[in-house]
């Protein structure tokens, strides 16, 4: 049985609040992508305005393989591969992101 602290003491849980605590528990689950793909805009935005002084106009001309990095970012995150074929984890350490070069 699910215990719950209630002035410092451990009591059951009812079966009403194991049934929440279940539908909270699977609606944080499946919600994981959502915030994976979130993480990973906030991370490609990152990665991408580290790079912004190459296209300012008053810089030299971005290399293509710049060019093709940011880009590549760009695409993020409707175009992301994994490491390990499975979905993309919260953390993103199974994500495959681009070379900068």
């Amino acid at each position: 049985m699910s215990k719950k602290l209630v002035n410092g003491v451990l009591v059951d849980m009812t079966a009403d609040e194991i049934s929440a605590k279940n539908a909270e528990t699977t609606a944080w689950n499946n919600d994981a992508i959502n915030r994976a793909l979130s993480n990973l805009r906030s991370r490609r935005n990152k990665k991408l305005s580290e790079t912004d002084h190459y296209a300012l106009q008053d810089t030299a001309t971005m290399t293509s393989q710049m060019t093709t990095y940011r880009q590549q970012l760009r695409d993020l995150p409707s175009n992301y591969t994994t490491s390990d074929s499975s979905a993309l984890s919260e953390d993103l350490s199974n994500l495959v992101w681009p070379t900068k070069p």
